[in-house]
């Protein structure tokens, strides 16, 4: 860090489900931080990626996709969401270009209009829509919110995310940095051990499973050979989805334990021996023990 004026503050990113919040997170800090899948509702709690632009710390709180709750989870979900814009100094929102326009997308601007926040406009996946359709889209949902800003951006290739970041960088409150420069995220190792099991779990499973069962961390150990312990359980809410994640012969959960601890391997560097653990919790999304352990509200 150089003697240069420094700014710091957060930045909420908010849209609706699977617009890409978690991947411009990472593109931005550089190393996950946030899990990623391509079903929706994959984030379940605020998720601070921490990372240096110029002379600017930014921390970005990627936060659960905001949709029409229906389940006790949902509205925690969501009031997570929420209560990120909260904490905010900048609010972006952003939009998946290919699927446009949409019912959450406009639920999600007719709130921040009431709330009088004026965000930053994200259109993500530029390089999936024509050009010409972008620019109608751009129109079409500036005329219905207030944005400060539009960026037209590609956060899995990096198309013009530098120009979001400086922008960003420029318009942070002067403040001495909150994080240790080297700092990508708020996230102890273990609980992000534990959202890369889950992100497995999301990658393999069938379509509903995965939003069925939570993932916790019960020991992270240093050994004296410095590699370090980790055992992780999967808790579903029946025994026959146990049955679905082991596996034939265990070899589901297997496959899911191996594909994490190489993900955990690279991003530690070093060695890591993870034990995966399956047990049935029925009604655990009515446990508030569960919720704290997310940060979300429980009621």
């Amino acid at each position: 860090m150089t003697d240069a004026v420094t700014r710091c503050g957060f930045v909420a990113l908010i849209g609706a489900p699977n617009a890409g919040k978690s991947t411009i997170t990472n593109n931005f800090v550089g190393s996950k931080v946030s899990i990623v899948s391509p079903k929706v509702q994959t984030t379940r709690t605020q998720v601070k990626g921490i990372g240096v632009f110029e002379n600017t710390q930014i921390i970005f709180l990627d936060t659960p996709g905001i949709f029409k709750p229906k389940r006790r989870l949902d509205k925690a979900m969501v009031g997570a969401a929420w209560d990120g814009v909260g904490d905010a100094d900048m609010v972006i929102l952003v939009v998946d270009a290919k699927r446009g326009f949409d019912d959450e997308t406009r639920s999600i601007i007719a709130r921040l209009n009431k709330r009088k926040i004026e965000a930053i406009l994200v259109l993500n996946k530029i390089d999936l829509i024509q050009k010409e359709k972008l620019l109608g889209l751009s129109q079409a949902i500036n005329q219905e919110g207030s944005f400060k800003e539009t960026f037209f951006i590609s956060a899995e290739t990096g198309q013009n995310t530098q120009d979001l970041y400086k922008y960003i960088a420029d318009n942070l409150p002067q403040s001495p940095w909150y994080y240790p420069e080297d700092q990508m995220s708020d996230m102890p190792l273990k609980m992000l051990a534990a959202e890369i099991v889950r992100e497995k779990l999301f990658l393999y499973l069938r379509q509903e499973l995965p939003y069925e069962l939570t993932v916790e961390p019960e020991l992270w150990e240093r050994k004296e050979d410095g590699s370090v312990r980790a055992e992780i359980t999967i808790y579903v809410a029946r025994d026959s989805q146990k049955v679905i994640i082991l596996g034939r012969g265990g070899q589901m959960i297997k496959r899911i334990g191996q594909s994490a601890r190489k993900e955990i391997e690279e991003l530690l560097e070093e060695r890591v021996h993870l034990f995966l653990f399956v047990k049935v919790r029925e009604n655990w999304q009515d446990d508030a023990e569960r919720y704290r352990t997310w940060g979300l509200k429980f009621d």
